[in-house]
């Protein structure tokens, strides 16, 4: 188990920043780790890369307790801090020789140059780190992250001021690390967690209310199915109304209809029975899931 944290509590000046959490996560597995401003995951990240001990339960990484290890636990944790600090006043490349001199890495050299090519700094490598755009800045950080080529990799809002460019070379190095390694990333950038996370905990107020598969969590908290079906030619509204177990339709389109429906049972099968029943050619039939986003929203407000 890369990650285990078991009924770990948080209290500042009195006040539960956690409130007894405990998950699990395995190796080569990235989860996105979500939750309004305030919920915890922030503190919770401290605590993983022992920044911060916990009040009460116990966190292992790779099978260490970071309170009786955490100088071990840090030689395998590589974590990205959310407002990323960074030594401005040095030049980028001067930087990343300084964090491999602090992990004590052989051919710091060699593997400088080769985060240096990983993350995209080659042309801004001779600059100083004041210089540079946030984008740029994030990519540095992201380097020293994984210069030491960390078990375990923690990423605070990882993606924050990269342009549309950046964030798919950034997403796709998140994936190819995630591939031997364990991610946990918090965002709040829906979309990115749907491209690059296998499954996401949602947490509200320091407790866990949500820990699933990505694919998962939008289906079991989907409560309304929304079908989406174009016909080759008119169809009366009065008549799809009448499908059973439809509670709502909506025409977006010539002969093109949202078809709602409380009931659990697949809807399709029914409209393909009408359209054949009327003589009706079905060019479109598919089952709209929930976005993350709306779930977020449903379980967060």
């Amino acid at each position: 188990m890369a990650l285990s944290l078991k009924n770990i509590t948080k209290i500042y000046n009195g006040q539960k920043a956690l409130d007894n959490i405990s998950f699990e996560i395995n190796r080569g597995e990235i989860v996105g780790f979500l939750g309004p401003n305030g919920a915890g995951k922030t503190t919770t990240m401290k605590i993983i890369s022992c920044f911060i001990p916990s009040t009460d339960g116990e966190t292992r990484v790779c099978n260490i307790d970071v309170n009786k290890n955490p100088l071990e636990v840090k030689k395998i944790v590589g974590y990205l801090p959310e407002n990323n600090p960074l030594y401005t006043e040095m030049y980028v490349k001067e930087f990343l020789l300084f964090i491999a001199d602090v992990h004590g890495i052989k051919n710091k050299k060699e593997r400088v140059e080769q985060m240096i090519n990983l993350v995209g700094l080659e042309k801004e490598q001779h600059k100083k780190i004041e210089m540079l755009s946030k984008g740029y800045k994030q990519r540095i950080g992201l380097a020293q992250a994984m210069m030491h080529n960390p078990d375990v990799l923690i990423l605070d809002e990882p993606t924050s001021g990269l342009d549309p460019n950046q964030l798919v070379e950034i997403r796709k190095l998140i994936k190819e690390f995630g591939k031997e390694k364990t991610v946990l990333l918090s965002t709040h950038i829906m979309q990115e967690v749907e491209a690059i996370c296998d499954r996401v905990i949602i947490i509200k107020e320091g407790k866990i209310v949500a820990d699933e598969g990505v694919d998962t969590i939008q289906k079991t908290n989907q409560t309304v199915q929304v079908i989406q079906v174009e016909f080759d030619k008119e169809v009366l509204e009065k008549k799809l109304k009448a499908i059973n177990e439809v509670s709502r339709i909506k025409n977006i389109g010539d002969n093109s209809w949202l078809i709602e429906s409380k009931s659990k049972t697949d809807l399709r099968a029914s409209i393909a029975k009408f359209a054949n029943e009327e003589g009706l050619l079905t060019l479109t039939l598919k089952k709209e899931e929930d976005k993350l986003e709306d779930i977020f929203k449903k379980l967060t407000k």
